[in-house]
């Protein structure tokens, strides 16, 4: 039986592939190449490989290369930057992400502007997120995207609303408040973050919740007004006693917060599916821009 309150992350992701694979087959009949996503790996972080295999599975799925260039822990800025370089540079592929986090003697920021914004599938470079300030066409980053299509195939009315969004981060908080609060879309978006005080003031107002703190199930049912949506982006391991040794939460509490909402997304399989196939949509409006 469908429960009509949990927004299915999974089940949107896999007709979002079904649609790309649809796009990647017509292009591939037309004479072309299928699209190609690359990925640089840094180091041996295990949620970073997680990531990295999922990005290469989801790939394969619907008809599109993938490849991952691995660099060991050790490895230093100039040998990044240079892989970066020979990326850019490389017309067999159509985009790139580089997994964060990095080594910490890298410098973040200046690897990430490296990216040959026309081949940056994850919206980070400068020159992409100016564009998505002013509203103009570019590759938007894959976690608001893919919160966006959620709301949007959820049927979620977003215009006129007051949106809250926990959370400022360059990836997820502040990115996804600009795409919310434009026009054409006109939500009214309230931003908290760590320096908020009374936060369940804020939290209790809002018609829609976003909630990208990274502090597991901080969002209690008293923070939540009667009815609204609750979309949770947080994802963290609990140990706990059982066979796998843990268990996954979010930054939402859940199971009492399930019982006040119309519509909230579980952890997991809510946003964290609509992050990769934001990233091969990106990739393919990539190969169609590139070529």
């Amino acid at each position: 039986m469908t429960d009509n309150k949990i927004i299915d992350g999974k089940l949107i992701a896999e007709t979002i592939k079904k649609e790309i694979a649809a796009k990647v087959a017509d292009m591939i009949d037309h004479g072309q190449d299928a699209p190609h996503l690359a990925a640089v790996l840094v180091g041996e972080d295990g949620a970073s490989l997680t990531y990295v295999a999922s990005k290469e599975k989801a790939c394969h799925c619907v008809g599109m290369i993938s490849s991952v260039y691995r660099l060991s822990e050790k490895a230093s800025e100039e040998e990044v930057l240079n892989t970066i370089n020979f990326l850019n540079n490389d017309p067999e592929i159509d985009g790139f992400i580089v997994q964060l986090p990095m080594p910490k003697h890298i410098n973040e920021t200046k690897v990430i502007q490296s990216i040959n914004s026309n081949k940056d599938v994850d919206g980070f470079t400068l020159s992409n997120i100016g564009l998505m300030q002013l509203g103009e066409p570019c590759f938007l980053p894959a976690t608001p995207y893919g919160i966006m299509e959620l709301l949007k195939r959820s049927n979620v009315e977003i215009a006129g609303k007051h949106i809250v969004v926990v959370g400022r981060s360059n990836i997820v908080g502040t990115p996804v408040s600009v795409m919310l609060s434009r026009k054409g879309i006109d939500a009214t978006v309230t931003m908290c973050h760590s320096k908020t005080e009374n936060l369940g003031e804020f939290t209790r107002q809002a018609d829609i919740l976003i909630v990208a703190m990274g502090q597991p199930e901080h969002i209690k049912a008293d923070m939540v007004k009667e009815g609204a949506v609750v979309i949770d982006v947080g994802i963290h391991r609990i140990k706990d006693d059982s066979e796998k040794g843990y268990h996954i939460v979010g930054d939402v509490d859940y199971k009492e917060v399930y019982k006040k909402v119309s519509k909230i997304t579980p952890v997991p399989g809510g946003v964290g599916p609509m992050t990769i196939v934001s990233l091969l949509h990106n990739t393919l409006l990539a190969a169609k821009k590139n070529r």
